[in-house]
């Protein structure tokens, strides 16, 4: 493969893959979990990167997927996905043993900051992915810090009342992630539809009464983290600039090549020298939320 353009610093580090797949979970709310046979794509993944994904090989165009989680000893990925259109449904019905076509890993992963060893993990919807990679990425750092998960269909995973005790929480929020109980790492959910052990409000709100609790030295050490649509990530970013945190949130757009050179998904952040245009595939996924123009955000 050719070296890298220095300007272009993701060329050399996308790869394509015939990825076997190995298995694929069905969950309430039309929810997958798949899990695929990628060796490079797991070799070469960070947590917030992506892969553009071939649903069926009748259909030419491909689906950006937040990976969820990459081994690259075993070769495995994972993906979650909501079936939204007729790619993903077409992807939805693959059975394992069938190859997948898989270019990645793609985009900008996050970059926790040295000195905030307290980060809070907010995850929305098919947000939830890179949260699980960032937690998992962080090991036992992440255990100082709260992974926070919201949504209005059942979670793609029975949750368990938490044995980590979190305070600052109201009583009786005790719904966690098994996957993050097993990692001794402290995650609450959050709902509207009334699941049992949910913090019944959107999962900033959640956030923010944790961040009420703690003392200005805790604070200090916190950075937040999001992905979800984008109406919780400006709430997440409001949440950001009312404690003076910083915040780091992947964004999620439209995009067909994904590899930056049609810009069609292309948001307007501000830059030290000004607004720009910048494309979500390579210049992000993940942005620094202070230098995104909200305003500007479509949906």
């Amino acid at each position: 493969m050719a070296e890298a353009a220095p300007d272009r610093p993701h060329r050399g580090t996308i790869f394509v893959e015939d990825a076997e797949v190995l298995d694929i979970e069905a969950w309430p709310g039309e929810q997958f979990i798949m899990r695929l046979v990628a060796p490079q794509c797991a070799a070469h993944a960070r947590a917030g990167s992506f892969a553009h994904v071939t649903c069926d090989p009748a259909l030419p165009m491909r689906r950006p997927l937040s990976l969820m989680r990459a081994d690259p000893g075993s070769g495995v990925i994972e993906f979650l996905f909501k079936i939204v259109g007729d790619g993903l449904r077409l992807l939805s019905q693959r059975r394992p043993g069938e190859k997948v076509s898989v270019m990645g890993p793609i985009g900008k992963p996050f970059a926790p900051t040295p000195g905030r060893p307290r980060p809070l993990l907010i995850g929305g919807g098919v947000g939830i992915p890179p949260m699980v990679f960032l937690a998992e990425t962080l090991g036992p750092a992440a255990r100082a810090g709260l992974v926070l998960m919201g949504s209005e269909v059942p979670f793609p995973f029975a949750p368990a009342a938490s044995r980590i005790a979190v305070d600052g929480l109201p009583q009786g929020v005790t719904a966690a992630m098994p996957l993050m109980e097993n990692l001794g790492v402290p995650s609450r959910l959050a709902s509207l539809a009334g699941f049992d052990g949910c913090y019944a409000g959107y999962v900033t709100e959640l956030g923010r009464e944790w961040l009420r609790a703690l003392d200005a030295a805790a604070l200090r050490e916190v950075e937040i983290f999001a992905c979800g649509p984008t109406p919780m990530l400006k709430a997440a970013a409001a949440l950001a600039r009312d404690f003076d945190l910083p915040c780091q949130v992947s964004l999620e757009e439209y995009m067909a090549c994904a590899v930056g050179g049609c810009a069609g998904c292309v948001v307007r952040v501000n830059t030290p020298s000004g607004p720009a245009m910048q494309r979500v595939c390579v210049d992000g996924p993940v942005f620094e939320a202070a230098a995104v123009d909200w305003a500007a955000m479509q949906h």
